[in-house]
């Protein structure tokens, strides 16, 4: 069976010594000083490997299923989901007044990455209530925050959020579900949502639902569309739960992956509901919360990544097969340890950089949604806007890329169920459609996010990595060569790129439609470069100070330099690809396919 270890000390370097959040101006990064975060990531990383790890497995052959209208979740996910929520956990980063820790939203991204490399399916279901939480607490009427806030923070109740309907998804404007205005204020709301994660289960006590609908004789698309609160059971005034709504679990879907998670078509037949925020007005307080949900399905990448590396590195250290071609390392054995070979050594080298690089650009993310949303700061909540469908759309399809590295390693044992490697691919693929796919992702970063604020929000970001490059050259002319070097050819490649669509997309829009994915992942690259540039220069400045381990900091350096010198190089094939415009692409008539 695949087991994990949490990242503790990596969490750590990045956290402070790259990022140095203590020293931000940050409501509440004052108290983040090294002994106190590496208490809660201690723990988070106990209740990862002792808790979630050892039912992922049982829970993804086992599954979920549906008995008599409600959801059975696998044996031990309740005790499981009862301590996570005992110890706080579900409401590490939320308001005071509701009974939240009020800690940073950093410490969540930390955290939840450890619990999601243990155990995303299971993870899904407080997720999905963070989320649900966040648009109440931003939309809600005072009354609304008061009866349902507390008991989602404790996740005594959960959320969903029910978008999605079998005619349309990305599209929501072509949704049929209708709310129905009632003489007390309330709505009865009618229609059918599928793809609904979390929408039923025995592991708490209400099930609060979040669903876009639309308020007969309102505007009509994306324009007519409202949010409304219907929970499963309503609640009585003095917050106790009350009679059953009228909504209903039509099936469990049958899937590829997240075996764990209850993904629901759910039936609402004249529920009773209320309105979330303003009529019509659906869709911005769905996508209150977009940002944040967008870089957790960032870090369920990053997690089956590193959960499938962990594994992949064991076994290669274990299996013996061949031998070395400069000599034999294990000359009493009857073979060497795979990890000695070339080939297995580049797949694992690309797992870690990656892993490592996409850490810290989430961690770096996380930190712009806290300057966002503790201390108003316009710019940043700008850049993690800019950023946020590359954290989304770069780590989940290169998160995906490595699990099945990952199983590479194992050859035929790796599509073996019984080795459980299957596990992380099926479990990580799920990421690179739900809350958004990842090519509306790429169509939004070049259709939307460029021209942000007439286009000076990237100009900033091109800006921080010119300034990074200036303060730190000279410094030292290895890392100049080494990280600088080709971070300005690839933020240079990157330019040449936005400036192509700006000549050419006007003219011929489809020139930046058919670029979008290859400047996802060009941007990708690039902020994985800047990030290891960063934690370059941090770990040569530990070493020169002789502070803390220095084969830590060796590993770092040795790790960054091969994805600047093996991996940060696929920013010239996607600018090649993307200055070839898109005659080539819509070549073919579509009879002709």
């Amino acid at each position: 069976m695949p087991s994990y270890t949490g990242p503790v000390d990596d969490l750590q370097f990045v956290i402070h010594d790259v990022l140095d959040v203590p020293a931000q101006n940050v409501p509440g990064y004052e108290d983040l000083e090294r002994d106190f975060t590496a208490a809660i990531l201690g723990e988070a990383a106990k209740i990862s490997s002792e808790v979630l790890a050892p039912l992922n497995a049982y829970g993804d052959q086992t599954g979920v299923t549906l008995e008599n209208g409600v959801v059975r979740t696998p044996k031990g996910f309740k005790e499981a989901f009862d301590q996570l929520r005992d110890g706080g956990w579900t409401g590490l980063d939320c308001d005071p007044e509701y009974g939240g820790q009020g800690m940073p939203y950093i410490l969540s991204v930390a955290t939840g990455e450890m619990f999601s490399a243990a155990n995303q399916a299971f993870m899904m279901y407080p997720g999905l209530t963070h989320g649900a939480y966040s648009a109440i607490h931003a939309h809600g009427s005072d009354d609304q925050k008061s009866t349902y806030l507390p008991k989602m923070v404790t996740c005594e109740w959960t959320g969903t959020m029910n978008l999605t309907e079998p005619q349309c998804g990305t599209d929501l404007g072509l949704m049929r579900t209708k709310a129905e205005p009632q003489d007390d204020g309330s709505y009865l709301v009618t229609g059918q949502k599928i793809f609904i994660s979390a929408g039923d289960h025995d592991m708490s006590d209400n099930v609060i639902h979040l669903v876009l609908a639309k308020i007969p004789g309102g505007p009509e698309g994306i324009k007519g569309v409202s949010l409304f609160i219907v929970p499963k059971f309503m609640v009585n005034e003095d917050g106790s739960v009350g009679e059953r709504n009228a909504v209903s679990v039509g099936k469990v879907e049958e899937k590829m992956g997240i075996h764990a998670n209850a993904t629901c078509v759910m039936n609402y037949d004249g529920a009773k509901g209320f309105l979330l925020g303003e009529a019509h007005k659906g869709m911005r307080a769905m996508f209150t919360m977009m940002n944040e949900a967008r870089l957790g399905v960032g870090m369920q990448g990053l997690s089956q990544a590193v959960a499938a590396y962990q594994n992949a590195v064991d076994y290669a250290r274990d299996r013996l097969q061949g031998r070395d071609v400069t000599g034999a390392k294990n000359p009493d054995g009857p073979a060497d340890p795979i990890i000695v070979h070339p080939d297995v050594r580049r797949m694992l080298m690309d797992q870690k950089s990656f892993i490592e690089g996409a850490r810290a650009f989430g961690l770096w993310g996380g930190t712009m949604i806290d300057r966002a949303r503790s201390a108003g700061d316009e710019e940043a909540e700008a850049m993690v806007s800019l950023l946020t469908p590359v954290l989304k759309g770069f780590l989940t399809d290169e998160g995906y890329d490595m699990t099945v590295q990952a199983q590479q390693v194992y050859g035929g044992h790796g599509y073996i169920e019984e080795w459980g490697m299957s596990q992380f691919t099926r479990d990580a693929r799920i990421t690179m459609i739900y809350e958004g796919a990842n090519g509306v992702q790429a169509l939004d970063l070049v259709g939307r996010k460029l021209g942000l604020k007439g286009g000076k929000t990237v100009m900033a970001f091109f800006e921080l990595i010119k300034d990074f490059c200036k303060e730190n050259a000279g410094k030292d002319a290895e890392l100049d060569k080494a990280f600088l070097d080709p971070l300005k050819t690839a933020s240079k490649q990157l330019q040449e790129a936005a400036m192509f669509f700006m000549q050419n997309g006007m003219k011929n829009p489809n020139h930046a439609l058919a670029g979008s994915n290859d400047f996802m992942h060009l941007m990708g690259h690039v902020c994985l470069g800047y990030m290891w540039s960063r934690m370059a220069f941090a770990a040569a400045s530990k070493l020169e100070a002789g502070d803390g381990d220095a084969a830590f900091y060796e590993t770092k350096l040795a790790t960054g330099r091969y994805y600047m010198s093996r991996r940060l190089p696929a920013t010239a094939m996607h600018l090649q690809r993307i200055l070839s415009g898109a005659d080539d692409v819509m070549a073919l008539d579509a009879a002709n396919f």
